[in-house]
């Protein structure tokens, strides 16, 4: 562990240790490759910019009413780093990257394991977008991603508080993601209310992953069923249009899918090992062996840390049917509106669908519906986009 700070935080809800970290050549970070959509007018993915400047790997402490020491952050590095990205050559050949693409956009990342939620509403927004992101990379950061991310960041510090610890492997982080699901977990239960919540699983036969951004249990309730909520900040006082709140429906309905999943159904453990390319035996570095004994779980493999997830996941009740989008301003941080919503499974289901057929390449990219192209103007890629030539028909 590294020095920690002497300033402490206390809060009536408890704290929770959270462990950053960053693997050089992570193939596997459910974060890495979302897509970044976010105008002045339009805040329309402002959580792919936050999943992405996220990127990292999070665990949490036991539940306790408590203050905890804030350390600073060590990025570290994998003894075995994996390249994420395309061969120099296709990077050099964007015209090869572009028939990569079109055959199967998975192919230009041989080594990402499960799409993350972040592709699945990015696709949505904009599969074409999406192609030309996976081909010519990201478009700069703006200001009022930068403010959404950071919004995000003080309001899982309400609950949270970051230690570092070092990973040294696949097995070390995934050993992470799981501890931090528990605690939260137990937290939630014990508090009412978790955030920044990892979760992964299968959505019609694909594996996914995600980060929750709050999940809530009402006492006030009779039937206490969680509640999921998701917080987008906007940079104008206007509400959303109806292609954001589609959007934000999709990620949320995606995090209540994979919920359920996991708490209502046992946990294929082979098949988790056999897919993410994972040595169950293997021993877990000194640092995660360490922080598991102190959190009470005594874990030294990643299959130790594995029998306590699954024992924990049944003790969990699903989430409720209701959902809700909230839209704060960035000015003053009122709420413009709280959205609630019915989980729809079968539009789900669809939207799922249709996504891993692009993501498959079991066909091409689709252009932005003619009805939304008012996307296409804060689009950095408009230029180059077939939409372009549509609109100028």
């Amino acid at each position: 562990m590294g020095s920690e700070s002497a300033s402490c935080s206390s809060s009536d809800l408890p704290s929770t240790i959270v462990v950053d970290l960053e693997i050089e050549g992570e193939g596997d970070n459910p974060e890495e490759i979302p897509l970044e959509i976010v105008t002045e007018e339009e805040m329309a993915l402002i959580d792919a910019a936050i999943a992405s400047a996220r990127g990292i790997i999070r665990s949490s402490s036991s539940i306790g009413n408590r203050t905890i020491a804030l350390s600073s952050l060590r990025r570290c590095k994998k003894n075995s780093p994996i390249s994420t990205r395309a061969s120099s050559d296709d990077v050099e050949d964007p015209d090869r990257r572009l028939r990569t693409a079109k055959s199967s956009p998975l192919k230009l990342f041989p080594t990402k394991k499960a799409l993350s939620v972040t592709d699945l509403t990015a696709t949505e927004w904009c599969e074409k977008q999406m192609e030309f992101v996976l081909i010519h990379g990201k478009p700069a950061k703006t200001k009022a991603m930068k403010a959404g991310s950071d919004r995000h960041l003080e309001l899982e510090e309400e609950i949270i508080t970051k230690i570092e610890i070092s990973i040294k492997s696949l097995e070390d982080s995934w050993a992470l993601k799981l501890i931090n699901f528990i605690f939260g977990s137990q937290q939630l239960l014990l508090h009412g209310l978790t955030r920044e919540l990892p979760i992964f699983g299968m959505v019609e036969g694909i594996w996914m992953v995600g980060v929750i951004d709050e999940i809530r249990i009402s006492s006030s309730d009779a039937v206490q069923w969680p509640l999921l909520v998701d917080t987008k900040t906007r940079h104008t006082a206007t509400l959303p249009s109806e292609a954001q709140k589609r959007n934000g429906r999709l990620q949320l309905m995606c995090y209540k899918y994979l919920w359920d999943s996991t708490v209502s159904s046992d946990f294929h453990r082979d098949e988790f090992y056999r897919h993410f390319e994972l040595d169950p035996a293997a021993t877990l570095s000194e640092d995660v062996i360490n922080y598991s004994i102190k959190q009470g779980l005594q874990a030294k493999t990643l299959d130790d840390v594995v029998r306590f997830f699954s024992n924990n996941c049944p003790l969990l009740p699903p989430s409720q049917d209701k959902l809700i989008l909230r839209y704060e301003f960035q000015g003053n941080r009122s709420i413009l509106e709280e959205y609630l919503f019915d989980y729809d499974g079968d539009w789900f289901k669809g939207q799922m669908k249709g996504s891993i057929e692009f993501w498959g390449g079991k066909r091409e990219a689709r252009l932005v519906a003619e009805a939304e192209e008012w996307k296409c103007r804060f689009c950095k890629f408009h230029s180059i986009c077939p939409v372009s030539l549509r609109s100028n028909s």
